[in-house]
């Protein structure tokens, strides 16, 4: 047996005094044991293993508030209300940014192919980003102080950014340097100088497709000005009497199409300013007297893209009759020749947009695709199919699908998992999707050298849970299990309110246990009911479900709350047997009903007939919480599977229950305060197994008609009710009078009394209040025997007590690694008998038994407030540290990095903790993330190899990661959204174009808005706000292929030409040397034979 020594006490004393995660220098002084050279094991993680940071988002954009995409890179962009930007590409390429203002994105304009974006936001600022970068950046911004910017224009292949304003005026912005022109276009100018009333806010700015000089600036009243940008003067204005949301223009610049407030699209010739061309109203009855249509609902927005081989297309959205609002949602209209295609949607629709062939906006558009962007979804519409079908998703946008109620990661899985998954996954995708290829196809996907398989399980509302492949920083949906199928499904109001005890979303996910290596699946719901599940590659009838029903009925028991910690490692006082329980309620707002006529009756009703089940999931076994005298049965507080001992144990504010789900019995059914006293082994009993109730016991329908108060789901605001506060110095009274619950249980091979010789079964049981208390398990000796002879269960009594509710627990072997679960591996349930002859039982090696004096395993604990190692089998207490004093942990798991285990914890204050085992020196503390609602303490979850997750908002997962090797290869393994692409070819104006002017007129813009000419801009308009890098710092400084491509085909050209200089310089030489020498020969032979006093 290990023993302190007075040094190791003085060693323990000198580090918990410098210990930043302890409370006060007086608990701080109390803990023992921080390890240094004489360690009982040594330890490998260091501090330096350890960094926080982000590393991807998945799942779709939270209340998204603009778009934009762009046509060469392929690549679309969403801005949200909260200031985030989300980029997004082919399968996997997708990149997360946000303004630091938090700010609205009201609008986003790419710099199409340049690599660059600008962002538009509510607070009146613009945001110019680098997106030839993994991890874009601000370049430029530029925030303006006295207008409010209401629209943005940038025309392809421009460096001038048109800016609308509130005030009706336009301004005009250098990309480039991010600086104002001081050529300004004044509303006062652009309407008629007889005009009495301001115009409104610009909604609208473009340029004419055929003439680069001609500016339509649409104003909100109704009225449209032609601005000619060379005389600085409007050359027509168009007036309507209904207000204009957008503006479209023809290919040839001849005309344009205006949606309006009435529901009516207005078409106007550019060179007939008096009336519209043409007026329609898509959704609206046209009356045969020739009156006027009747009003319909806004047309928001609306799109006119035209065919070189056919009739244009007009996309619109909104223009429903009001008639028709009620009953029709949301709404997409494709207007193409005579043909009206009204295409519903899920949610209201933000913005939509026509993807088109090509760039250029004087050229045919050709358009293939419309996106569209909802408050909920993603949907791309294929506009070459007949019925306009929509294109497969490669996003992982259905995390929301159903609120989220429960997550779980787990990472480094068996090889074999995430194929088989996905095997049985293909078979439940949807069809009737476009043949065609996901159009938004840009970005490289990264190659990092992270290649273990993840997986992220999900718990949802609905009752629905969904395997995600999470390898390589990606995020894929591989299986969806509907536990709901199970059930019958309340037909009425009388039906329904017979024994449910929430209002709604009755099979929401409350927790979930799964074993990667044998496959089981065991699920709690917020209905008080488990499913068992098996996986199985066959599909199966099953003709009758197996159900137990069991009777829960614990005591209350009093709170022991802010008592001292037991001298030495003496066990706790055990909770009185008789506590009194008149002036006390259950902490989760499950109220029972005065009348007792309720009274062993399931929450749900199982499905009575065959239930037929494909392959993957297939349910085994359903146990159901009955209600006693009157009272529902409480939630589900713990869960755990274990497929070895073929027993699942789950626990909740009354007890816990042993299920053998083998032999579909009870094992065991203890009160929480029986928990605490050792007993001997009992043996299992069945229940009932019927699914109607006998007469002895009650009648179904005694408390059909009886009221009772319900509670609210799991995905109720402030309600949630898988989360639950200790009883520590922190609780409120409330709380301190409520009972007792399990809150943890951990399988294990280890030591169940004090002082054994010899391994066995076990089940660790962690309470609210602190309690750890072990049940040994007696299995039967050989897999013959296990179906036919009872499972043993003795309650041991408790090992220690801690601060604070149990929140997980975890085996150490001798040298410090972490002794996993015993496991079976996995078996087809419906494979023959000779295949399931040939896969044998397994377990983890674990240590031989105890050597006498001698301890072998370590037992981590950890709580609320603290974590504390033991020695096993004489449950010593070796390490002790105090986590938080102020504060509470809501996550904490024991996990393998680099080869070690360390404890991970997320406290409500926001810090990330990890503490080195079996030590619990602290290896990081960083404060990272406050808890701001139940949604981050439901969903975050620690996984093996450094990985972390949450949901940070009802759509969106968010990856974190604690490994800094991780975060040193994070660049190589992110995905690239800049890669190099040709520009196409602009259209060929022809020859008749081309000699009598009538192809595109272009602009020399430089000369309008340029310093020179415009002038500077007031210095109190905008405030330039200086990014990482400037234009061309950006483009000079481009390290991927492009910038060396360029760099090497400007050196080649300089090479090219100075090999040319040089040669004509040599041949300049040699003829000059041949003509010096034909003189030189000529003047030798002309003096040759005269004298010298003849020259």
């Amino acid at each position: 047996m290990n023993k302190f020594n007075i040094r190791k006490l003085l060693d323990g004393l000198t580090a918990a005094s410098s210990s930043s995660s302890s409370g006060s220098n007086a608990a701080n002084a109390a803990q023992p044991g921080t390890p240094r050279e004489n360690d009982l094991v040594p330890e490998t993680l260091q501090s330096e293993h350890f960094q926080l940071c982000k590393t991807v988002r998945h799942g779709f954009p939270n209340q998204p508030a603009s778009m934009a995409f762009d046509p060469v890179q392929k690549i679309l962009a969403v801005g949200t209300q909260t200031g985030a930007l989300r980029l997004f590409g082919g399968a996997g390429v997708e990149c997360y940014c946000q303004h630091e203002s938090g700010a609205a994105v009201i609008q986003l304009q790419f710099l199409i192919n340049e690599g660059a974006l600008v962002t538009a936001l509510a607070d009146d600022s613009l945001h110019m980003w680098n997106l030839r970068q993994k991890i874009p950046a601000v370049l430029h911004s530029l925030k303006f102080n006295r207008e409010r910017i209401t629209y943005c224009h940038l025309p392809f292949q421009s460096k001038w950014l048109y800016i609308g304003t509130e005030r009706g005026n336009i301004h005009i912005v250098n990309v480039e340097s991010f600086t104002l022109s001081g050529y300004v276009i004044m509303w006062n100018k652009a309407i008629e100088l007889s005009s009495k009333t301001h115009p409104g806010p610009v909604v609208h700015i473009s340029d004419n497709p055929m003439d680069e000089g001609k500016l339509l600036i649409g104003f909100e009243c109704g009225v449209v000005v032609l601005w000619d940008l060379k005389c600085k003067k409007a050359d027509y204005r168009y007036s309507y009497d209904e207000a204009i949301h957008s503006v479209a223009w023809h290919h040839e610049g001849k005309q344009f199409t205006c949606s309006h407030s009435d529901g009516t699209l207005t078409t106007w010739n550019v060179r007939a300013p008096v009336k519209p061309l043409q007026i329609i109203t898509p959704h609206g009855k046209q009356p045969k007297d020739g009156k006027k249509p009747e009003p319909c609902r806004p047309i928001l927005k609306v799109e006119y893209k035209t065919t070189r081989a056919g009739d244009p297309f007009m996309v619109l959205s909104g223009g429903l009759s009001y008639e028709t609002v009620g009953r029709r949602r949301a709404c997409l209209t494709v207007m193409h020749g005579k043909s009206t295609t009204v295409l519903e949607m899920d949610t209201p629709i933000v913005d939509f947009l026509t993807l088109c062939e090509t760039p250029y906006p004087n050229d045919f558009q050709e358009p293939y695709a419309v996106v569209v962007l909802l408050e909920k979804d993603l949907v791309v519409i294929d506009l070459g199919q007949i019925g306009y079908p929509a294109f497969e998703n490669p996003y992982p946008f259905t995390v929301h699908e159903s609120p989220v109620t429960c997550c779980e990661y787990f990472a480094d899985c068996p090889a074999e998992l995430i194929p088989a998954l996905y095997s049985v996954g293909q078979r439940q995708k949807r069809q009737g999707y476009s043949k065609k290829e996901w159009p938004v196809s840009g970005g490289n996907w990264g190659q990092g050298a992270q290649s273990y398989p993840e997986i992220i399980i999900t718990g949802h509302a609905d009752g629905s849970i969904k395997f995600w492949d999470a390898s390589a920083l990606m995020l894929q949906v591989l299986y969806k299990l509907k536990t709901a199928k199970v059930f019958e499904r309340a037909r009425g109001k009388e039906e329904k309110a017979n024994a449910d005890i929430v209002d709604e979303d009755p099979f929401a996910i409350q927790t979930l246990s799964w074993c990667p290596e044998s496959r089981l699946l065991c699920v709690a719901g917020v209905s008080a009911h488990v499913l068992v599940y098996r996986f199985s590659k066959q599909e199966v009838t099953t003709d009758e479900v197996q159900l137990l029903e069991v009777r829960m009925q614990g005591d209350f028991s009093e709170c022991v709350v802010d008592s001292p910690e037991p001298v030495g490692d003496q066990s706790p006082p055990l909770p009185p047997a008789s506590p009194q329980q008149e002036n006390q309620e259950p902490p989760q707002p499950l109220t029972a009903n005065n009348s007792t006529d309720r009274d062993n009756i399931a929450c749900l009703q199982v499905r009575s007939s065959p239930l037929k089940q494909s392959a993957g999931y297939q349910v085994e076994l359903v146990v159901q919480l009955v209600w006693v005298n009157g009272e529902p049965p409480q939630p589900i507080t713990s869960l755990a599977i274990n497929s070895s001992y073929g027993l699942v144990v789950f626990g909740n504010s009354s007890g816990l229950t042993v299920v053998d789900f083998l032999q579909k019995t009870v094992l065991l059914n203890l009160g929480t305060s029986e928990v605490y006293s050792p007993c001997e082994s009992r043996q299992p009993h069945s229940p009932r197994k019927t699914r109607q109730p006998s007469a002895a016991l009650c009648d179904s329908n005694d408390g059909s008609n009886a009221s009772e108060e319900r509670c609210k789901s799991p995905t109720s605001d402030g309600k949630d009710m898988s989360f639950s506060r200790s009883r520590s110095s922190s609780v409120t009274s409330i709380d301190r009078e409520s009972r007792e619950a399990i809150s943890a249980f951990a399988f294990c091979e280890s030591f169940a009394r004090r002082g054994e010789a010899s391994l066995g079964p076990c089940l660790l049981v962690g309470t609210t209040q602190g309690g750890v208390m072990t049940l040994a398990l007696s299995l039967p000796p050989g897999p013959d025997q296990r179906l036919e002879q009872a499972v043993g269960a003795a309650s041991c009594g408790t090992i220690s007590q801690l601060k604070g509710g149990v929140m997980t627990m975890a085996l150490l072997d001798a040298s410090g690694s972490l002794l996993p679960p015993a496991y079976e591996p996995w078996c087809d349930p419906n494979a023959s008998d000779e295949e399931k002859e040939r896969i044998k039982k397994r377990r983890p090696a674990s240590p031989p038994g105890s050597v006498e004096g001698q301890d072998s395993q370590f037992l981590v604990l950890c709580s609320e407030k603290q974590a504390k190692v033991l020695a096993l089998p004489s449950q010593t207490r070796l390490y002790k540290h105090s986590i938080t004093e102020a504060s509470f942990v809501l996550r904490a798991d024991v996990v393998t990095m680099g080869g070690a285990n360390c404890i991970m914890c997320f406290c409500a204050n926001g810090h990330i903790m990890a503490l080195s085992l079996p030590s619990l020196r602290p290896l990081l503390d960083v404060n990272y993330l406050p808890l701001t609602d139940m949604r981050i303490a439901r969903t975050f979850c620690f996984s093996n190899l450094g990985q972390a997750l949450y949901l940070t908002s009802p759509t969106e997962v968010q990856r974190i990661t604690y490994s800094l090797e991780t975060c040193d290869n994070l660049q190589e393994m992110l995905s690239e959204l800049f890669t190099p692409v040709e520009t196409p070819e602009a259209p060929n104006r022809g020859f008749f174009k081309g000699l009598f002017g009538g192809g595109a007129q272009s602009l020399d813009r430089e000369d309008l808005f340029g310093e020179t000419a415009a002038g500077k801009a007031s210095r109190t308009l905008a405030q330039h706000i200086p990014g990482q890098a400037s234009m061309e710092g950006m483009k000079g400084a481009a390290s991927g292929v492009v910038g060396d491509l360029a760099r090497a085909r400007i050196a080649l050209d300089e090479r090219g030409q100075k090999l040319s200089e040089l040669e004509d310089r040599t041949a300049a030489m040699m003829a000059s040397a041949d003509s010096f020498s034909k003189h030189a020969h000529d003047m030798m032979l002309k003096y040759k034979d005269k004298k010298w006093y003849q020259l």
